[in-house]
């Protein structure tokens, strides 16, 4: 007989009104069929981003491959990306009425020096970004959820730091604005589009103000002080008195 699979409850509403899950009882271990469309996302990443460095191959998965596509800075885009492959492999388990993308992949954006090499990624204060990614990928697909525009994720409850080198302890799901629109969406002719995200990591008290307001409000805040999706290791808290007046 097949397990029941987990199921999402809003234990509460938050005062922006949205609801708040609380994740609990994951799906039992399922061995992935293997990524269908790597190639393609690949190709993608390659066609807006610039030429894929290497990619972080999981040994191990549950439920869904997720690898993670390492692209170096170009002259035209000065960053470090890493993009996930693998998480649009199965659909998330989104609302019935809503419209919001079934199929994901997830981004982050690194300073240009960020260390990607195998023993810098030893170091947690430089892998941080990997296993964030890996973990948010397979989310949606051990308990029957979704992540879209606006939804924040702690890092545990309590929330903890990421790293000992970063105060962030939670992120938040948006578009992506320091990529081409083209890169965006990928079509699956016949198939299946995959939406790309970017994840950018927040301070606990912005993860609260944004449950509190809402996402315009928190990327109000970011504007004025020039921040995006471009992840800046030591940004300040941009919901601080100090930093801005209310």
């Amino acid at each position: 007989m097949e397990a029941e699979k987990p199921k999402q409850t809003a234990d509460v509403v938050s005062l922006s009104g949205h609801p708040i899950y609380r994740h609990d009882d994951p799906a039992p271990w399922s061995t992935p069929q293997g990524e269908e469309f790597i190639r393609q996302i690949s190709d993608h990443i390659e066609k807006h981003l610039g030429p894929v460095d290497a990619v972080f191959h999981e040994l191990v998965s549950d439920t869904v491959h997720i690898d993670v596509h390492i692209v170096k800075p170009t002259a035209e885009f000065p960053y470090t990306r890493l993009v996930t492959s693998g998480m649009s492999d199965l659909p998330m388990s989104t609302p019935d009425e809503s419209d919001a993308p079934k199929y994901v992949e997830l981004l982050m954006t690194l300073p240009a020096d960020w260390k990607t090499d195998q023993s810098s990624f030893d170091d947690e204060c430089w892998y941080w970004p990997v296993r964030l990614l890996k973990q948010l990928a397979r989310l949606p697909h051990k308990y029957q959820t979704w992540l879209g525009y606006g939804h924040t994720i702690p890092n545990g409850d309590p929330a903890e730091p990421y790293a000992a080198n970063t105060a962030f302890s939670g992120a938040i799901v948006l578009p992506s604005v320091s990529v081409p629109e083209s890169f965006h969406v990928l079509g699956i002719p016949g198939v299946k589009t995959i939406t790309f995200f970017s994840v950018v990591p927040l301070h606990a008290n912005e993860m609260a103000f944004k449950l509190r307001l809402g996402t315009d409000e928190l990327l109000e805040k970011f504007d004025r002080k020039g921040f995006n999706d471009v992840v800046v290791p030591n940004r300040p808290d941009v919901t601080a008195k100090r930093f801005l007046l209310w």
